[in-house]
């Protein structure tokens, strides 16, 4: 297949590294004309991605309309809060694509103000393309040595192309699953960006594995009940997209998330992080979810309290507290 991935970060550059492996025409499209000047004369992405080293066929432009005349798939590989901005630099190109049959997105998050998904905007901009997502527990790095993970292919319903696409991207090194549920899949990959904060604070309190483990476990119930309240089924918060994100993100050592909230445990300000400049989804995310929640009357504590710490100040010690002195109730209540 012919593929363009649209977002020249360090995951956006692990999927094209991945798609050329197996044997796919790609081309890499960063906004930055340096960047991929960059790009060319090292074969690496020494801004995001430094180590890992792609094949000199692999194509890299900054333009992005001569990319897409032969592209058959799309993958927006762009942080949430980007999304709309570069679907509307698609939107002024798309006309020539004339093999384009998907857009995936491969970004985690809400988009602040409207609380779209990833394939809501998608589709709002670039209404005659179907859209769909590429997620699950995912470390760059990982991805980009050939080393075994797996994903899911999610859309909105079936298509005898699924299959193809599945396919395609699919090898013994990286497994598709495929799943109708794109609102289920999209929410999972945005909320455990949230509690991968919590997992963290807890690691930087240093309060114990205990504690973490409480925390984990509280959070996926609370996933299930946000995600399910939104539109989502119960089922897909254990797969690869929930429950499997959330493990890898709570615990992974490359995770910003996850980071961030172990420095805000150690007593880092918050606003002191943010500066560093580095990408945090789950940041932007809590307060999109926390929102929703209060909008729609859904009861989130964990995520009521991430919300407090992260934009009202509370220490994440005493958040901790108010967690653990909540009354006592059944561990499956749904209340």
């Amino acid at each position: 297949m012919n593929i363009v991935v649209l977002g020249a970060g360090a995951w956006g550059t692990a999927m094209a590294m991945h798609l050329q492996r197996i044997g796919h025409t790609v081309t890499l499209v960063t906004h930055r004309t340096e960047h991929a000047i960059q790009m060319l004369e090292d074969r690496q992405n020494s801004r995001y991605l430094l180590g890992h080293f792609f094949n000199p066929s692999m194509q890299i432009h900054s333009e992005l309309k001569p990319t897409l005349l032969e592209a058959e798939i799309l993958m927006m590989a762009v942080p949430s809060h980007a999304l709309r901005e570069q679907c509307n630099r698609v939107s002024k190109d798309i006309r020539e694509a004339k093999n384009l049959r998907i857009i995936l997105s491969l970004c985690k998050g809400l988009e602040l103000g409207t609380l779209k998904r990833p394939s809501e905007i998608m589709s709002e901009i670039l209404p005659n393309v179907r859209c769909g997502a590429l997620t699950g527990p995912t470390f760059a790095g990982e991805v980009a040595e050939g080393k075994p993970t797996a994903l899911v292919l999610a859309t909105n319903s079936e298509s005898s192309e699924d299959e193809y696409f599945q396919k395609g991207i699919n090898n013994t090194s990286l497994r598709v699953y495929r799943i109708t549920d794109l609102t289920g899949a999209e929410l999972g990959g945005c909320l455990k960006n949230v509690y991968a904060i919590g997992s963290g604070i807890c690691q930087g309190l240093g309060i114990g594995d205990n504690a973490n483990a409480a925390l984990i476990t509280r959070s996926m119930n609370e996933m299930v009940a946000i995600g399910v309240s939104l539109g989502g089924k119960g089922e897909t918060f254990y797969g690869l997209s929930g429950f499997g994100d959330l493990i890898a993100t709570c615990n992974g050592k490359w995770s910003r998330n996850r980071s961030f909230g172990e420095d805000l445990g150690k007593g880092v300000h918050v606003n002191d992080l943010l500066k560093l400049g580095k990408t945090v989804e789950g940041y932007r995310t809590t307060k999109s979810i926390f929102d929703m929640c209060k909008e729609r009357g859904i009861d989130a504590p964990i995520l009521s309290k991430l919300y407090e710490v992260l934009y009202k100040e509370k220490s994440p010690r005493e958040a901790v507290f108010e967690l653990m002195t909540r009354a006592v109730k059944p561990e499956m209540s749904k209340k």
